[in-house]
């Protein structure tokens, strides 16, 4: 693929090993919106390079058919990397678009581990939002319950994810959640940096319910 200079310059540009996400997000708001040149860094394949194209895609382009490509690139990345591009894909596209959103709301079941990673990050975020709490938590936590013990690592660290975001938000879940915790033991024996919050459930909510009550207080 024959790449534009000014596609050409950026990839200089953020070759440097320094880069940091903050030098992408100053870069994207000087081209703004610019899908043609968001295609042209993605075929780079460069992990920074893709990271500054889902800034400046155009959600009008992001057709499933797109999003199927896009992800289906992403597979063959390192998993730190892989990770982090999904979620930065939904988090800066996918979840801003009501379009987008319905593609997200079918992923539940699909054949994509990264897709039904993209789905429960969805529904955490839902809830995190300060918005009520939609009303599918009971069947959405039902489901978690039976299938996290068995889901890929990726899937399954976005499901405990979510579970910890019912029982923080959602008062009547939230000893059924701890108890899912306690139960799988997943994330138990998981060190964390110090002030980061540990993804045990049990710890996970305890912190965040707290954070929460004196977040009210103030």
């Amino acid at each position: 693929m024959t790449i534009s200079t000014q596609a050409q310059n950026i990839l200089t540009q953020i070759a440097d090993k320094n880069t940091k996400l903050g030098d992408l997000r100053t870069i994207a708001k000087e081209v703004k919106k610019d899908h043609v040149l968001a295609m042209e860094l993605w075929a780079s394949k460069r992990v920074l390079a893709r990271q500054l194209a889902i800034l400046i895609m155009d959600k009008k382009q992001l057709t499933e058919e797109v999003v199927d490509t896009l992800i289906h690139d992403i597979e063959p990345h390192r998993e730190k990397e892989k990770l982090h591009l999904i979620d930065w894909l939904f988090a800066n596209q996918l979840a801003k678009d009501k379009k987008t959103i319905a593609m997200i709301e079918s992923w539940q079941h699909s054949k994509s581990s990264l897709k039904r990673r993209t789905y429960y990050y969805y529904q955490a975020r839902l809830r995190w939002m300060g918005q009520t709490p939609p009303p599918n938590s009971e069947e959405l936590l039902s489901t978690i319950e039976k299938n996290i013990e068995t889901e890929e690592p990726e899937v399954q660290w976005m499901m405990n994810f979510t579970a910890g975001q019912i029982g923080i938000f959602q008062e009547k879940y939230r000893a059924r959640c701890i108890a899912l915790g306690e139960r799988t033991g997943l994330y138990k024996d998981e060190m964390v940096a110090k002030n980061c919050t540990p993804s045990y459930l049990p710890q996970l909510i305890a912190i965040q319910v707290e954070k929460e009550k004196r977040r009210k207080r103030l």
